[in-house]
């Protein structure tokens, strides 16, 4: 299933087939210069600093008293980092299918050594690619690649303490042949499809992709209209079935909207005509696919990729008051030079996303090369490579996330007790040296936090 890939060499300006895979060569081994001059610029770097400083990090203050309810001042309090608030994710389509124990293992142990986000696929024609033939359990469920059973995902992601996302309830694309072609057919069983998910995952999930990619809409889809009125159509018949806390999302091929300012981004006048309208979106989704070498090349060399246009889009986005997501993520390492390129745009572009005020999770698509649907795997657009060992770009995100983005602080309790140090927010250890006991405790630091936390010596935690 996760085939293996080989490079080959070939004259500059070719492109050569190895096996089924598209080898680009003559593309540039690194970014332009126009690209490193708009992201090496000292005033962006500053921005996306001040940014993540800013947004992702916070005091806190811990009071440190005995069992009598006493300060104990001077205590020594070690403060360690263990995960993020902040949702980092990957797709898992293919969790539990790759060839054998061993390329699971790696699988699962390079997802959730980055990774607190999972992506997890029901697409129709996967949770029912017969009609009455329903795949949401393990049991009696036939396998098919890339569409696991959604059941596979909860204990896996209990134990792990991973947060899921369920993607997509309704999309024009991945449906099974007999789906009607009626409009009205087809809504009825949009409700019943609505229903079965909520009710046997509406406790369990928390965030959902309501509609995917409808301004890209067939036109021969059954729901189509010129003004696209089934978006709100979903929301109104999903939001009463799910928890009020549920995120529930609009998702989007945004590429090319991502540099548009407000005036001028069809997304944006969507999401604003859809709020007017009551639509009970709670969440928004930027993809950013480059499922080509040749076009992350374009890309790159393009004046509008600008990291100043991209975050002011988002802060218009951000005025909204919902959550900003980035869903979707491909960046090829395919061609000369493929893994350093993508490398140092993971990077650049995963500090610009970790900075943006309202954004709240930033989801790879593909972890492996070799996990794409037909026709993408050529990008070899993963950040581990066909027999999953990490890539460049795999440890670039691995020191981000494991090593600048968590936080180990020592500090002294002041002559009340109270301890304050910054931090990442998410969840610590915290280790208490004091009135001659030493003990640990497990700490939540949260966004609009208030007041210190009271750690009581002695007191079994």
């Amino acid at each position: 299933m996760g085939a293996r890939m080989k490079m080959a060499s070939c004259a500059c300006g070719t492109a050569a087939w190895v096996g089924w895979v598209l080898v680009a060569c003559g593309a540039a081994a690194a970014p332009p210069e126009s690209y490193r001059k708009l992201w090496r610029d000292p005033a962006v770097e500053a921005r996306i600093g001040q940014g993540i400083e800013r947004h992702r990090k916070g005091e806190l203050a811990v009071e440190v008293v005995d069992a009598g309810g006493k300060p104990v001042p001077g205590a020594t309090v070690v403060a360690t980092q263990k995960s993020h608030d902040f949702l980092f994710g990957c797709n898992a389509f293919v969790l539990g299918q790759l060839e054998g124990p061993g390329q699971n293992r790696k699988y699962e142990e390079a997802f959730l050594r980055l990774f607190n986000f999972a992506t997890v696929p029901f697409y129709w024609e996967g949770t029912e690619p017969e009609r009455g033939e329903l795949r949401y359990g393990e049991e009696g469920s036939r396998d098919i690649w890339r569409r696991p059973p959604p059941d596979r995902y909860l204990p896996w992601a209990a134990k792990h303490g991973v947060t899921l996302k369920g993607h997509p309830l309704l999309w024009h694309a991945y449906n099974p042949p007999w789906l009607p072609s009626d409009a009205g057919e087809l809504k009825e069983l949009y409700r019943k499809r609505f229903r079965e998910i909520a009710g046997r995952y509406g406790g369990k999930i928390g965030i959902w992709d309501v509609v995917n990619e409808s301004l890209v809409c067939k036109t021969n889809y059954p729901l189509y209209t010129p003004g696209r009125e089934y978006v709100r159509w979903a929301f109104e018949e999903a939001a009463p079935l799910f928890p009020e806390s549920t995120t529930l999302m609009i998702n989007e091929v945004t590429t090319p909207f991502n540099f548009l300012p407000a005036d001028n981004n069809p997304y944006f006048a969507q999401v604003k005509s859809l709020l007017g309208q009551g639509a009970k979106i709670r969440g928004i989704g930027f993809q950013y696919h480059y499922f080509r070498r040749e076009k992350l090349d374009a890309f790159l060399a393009d004046p509008k990729c600008d990291p100043n246009r991209l975050l002011d889009v988002y802060g218009q986005f951000g005025e909204f008051g919902l959550p900003l997501y980035v869903t979707e993520i491909t960046f090829p390492s395919a061609g000369e030079g493929g893994e350093a390129l993508q490398e140092e745009v993971v990077r650049d572009h995963y500090r610009l996303w970790f900075s943006a005020p309202r954004m709240a999770g930033i989801t790879w698509w593909n972890l492996g090369d070799g996990t794409a649907v037909k026709g993408e795997n050529e990008a070899m657009g993963g950040l581990l490579d066909a027999n999953f060992e990490p890539k460049a770009a795999y440890r670039a995100l691995d020191r981000l996330i494991n090593g600048e983005w968590k936080t180990r602080a020592e500090c002294r309790a002041d002559e009340r007790g109270v301890a304050r140090f910054r931090g990442f927010f998410g969840n610590y250890d915290v280790e208490i040296s004091g009135g001659g006991a030493r003990q640990k405790f497990q700490v939540k630091h949260s966004q609009g936090q208030t007041g210190p936390i009271r750690l009581v010596m002695g007191q079994r935690p």
